[in-house]
């Protein structure tokens, strides 16, 4: 006889009257952000399918959605928490998935609050769209690792506590088996994060050096050689928090062009207009797409079709942007600033349309680039036969450098 999940007797109205008794105790207009939100982890509403004690009550995770939109309903927006993305979306759910006991208990309610900032210690120079290349190496001296290597393309380096890192463990084994995965203290010495200055004039990331950095063996997540492993549950919820989030109708960049379109009639062609229409049907369709996408993701865990929704993103991004600058003329080559700044979130639709083009080039590289993404997609969603590899089954060490 099996026994059903803790928390898989709850529906609808029971998480609202929840939410109801927390929202009572704890007014939204009163009480800080981050103690409010700590009650809500408290009370089991931060992730309704995580487990008890862990955010969550055990519940099915399609009542994730009821959860947000009645504290909504009842005042409570949270704000300011862009630069948690990595946190929320890609470092939360690995830790659930591999992380142990002690390991949930120290770090998942300090990022939910938004106590503690993440980051992502993934690419190199010489493994991005690679990343089973890696090259960092981690020997273990007794009950630590001592870490050497760099990371590049960091988002939120220069202000995160902790990282999720990948390294390389055992160069004699194929490069997919010789990795293991570890949470970083980016406090730690020998970490040194540097900012990467952009094409916008911003430095979004970071390159970070990592010299004989110190790493307790309880910091480590999965099984030692198990790091692809794990790092695959990182990257689908990575495309899913990129290019998965939530819009309405006409919302996005879509929106910019469809405004300027509207209220600058001086600027329409009929060519123009044709290409208007064809990315707001494209962009529309994308979003629906995602929406479905959501609903899939409420049942289960992210998949191989978060590639597409990605995939999708970076490419409607990119021409929309470019369509833009095609409505503005000489108007949309001038841009707005080029103060050097290190920001700590994106938003594209909130600076001019010279940001938006060059801002946009980006999409198609970060968060796996969308050559990879396509064949993630024939491979794993299409089923169609594998890319040749000649190294799978070479040592890394053998590998050409």
């Amino acid at each position: 006889m099996t026994t059903a999940p803790a928390g898989a007797s709850l529906d609808a109205p029971a998480l609202r009257r929840r939410v109801a008794a927390l929202v009572e105790t704890h007014d939204p207009a009163t009480t800080d952000q981050r103690e409010f939100l700590a009650a809500r982890f408290d009370a089991g509403l931060a992730w309704v399918h995580f487990p008890e004690g862990e955010g969550g009550l055990g519940a099915p995770r399609a009542l994730q959605a009821v959860v947000d939109q009645e504290f909504e309903r009842l005042g409570f927006v949270p704000t300011g928490r862009e630069g948690l993305v990595i946190g929320l979306g890609m470092a939360a759910p690995t830790i659930l998935a591999f992380g142990t006991p002690e390991q949930r208990a120290r770090y998942l309610k300090p990022l939910y609050t938004g106590e503690e900032v993440w980051c992502q210690l993934f690419s190199e120079p010489g493994a991005g769209s690679d990343l089973a290349a890696l090259g960092t190496r981690a020997v273990r001296d007794g009950d630590t690792w001592v870490v050497n290597g760099q990371k590049v393309w960091t988002s939120l380096a220069h202000r995160a506590d902790f990282a999720i890192l990948v390294t390389r463990t055992d160069p004699d084994v194929p490069k997919h088996k010789g990795m293991t995965y570890f949470v970083c203290d980016m406090s730690a010495e020998g970490v040194d994060v540097r900012p990467l200055r952009q094409l916008t004039g911003e430095a979004e990331f970071n390159e970070v050096y990592l010299t004989d950095v110190r790493i307790p063996d309880s910091q480590r997540l999965g099984a030692e050689g198990e790091g692809w492993r794990v790092a695959q549950t990182t990257l689908m919820n990575e495309r899913v928090a990129i290019g998965g989030h939530p819009e309405p109708r006409e919302g996005g960049l879509i929106a910019v062009a469809a405004h300027i379109w509207r209220t600058r009639p001086e600027l329409r062609t009929p060519g123009l207009h044709d290409a208007l229409l064809r990315l707001w049907v494209e962009a529309e369709a994308a979003r629906l797409t995602k929406e479905r996408l959501r609903q899939q993701l409420a049942v289960g865990q992210p998949g191989p079709e978060g590639s597409a929704a990605k995939f999708a993103f970076s490419r409607l991004n990119q021409e929309i942007s470019g369509l833009e600058l095609e409505l503005l003329g000489e108007e949309g080559l001038l841009y707005d600033d080029w103060t050097f700044r290190r920001p700590e979130g994106v938003s594209l639709a909130a600076r001019s349309p010279g940001f938006h083009y060059l801002r946009s080039k980006g999409n198609s590289i970060e968060g796996g680039t969308s050559e990879i993404l396509r064949n993630i997609i024939a491979e794993r969603v299409l089923g169609l036969p594998g890319e040749i590899r000649v190294d799978k089954d070479v040592a890394w060490k053998d590998l050409p450098k």
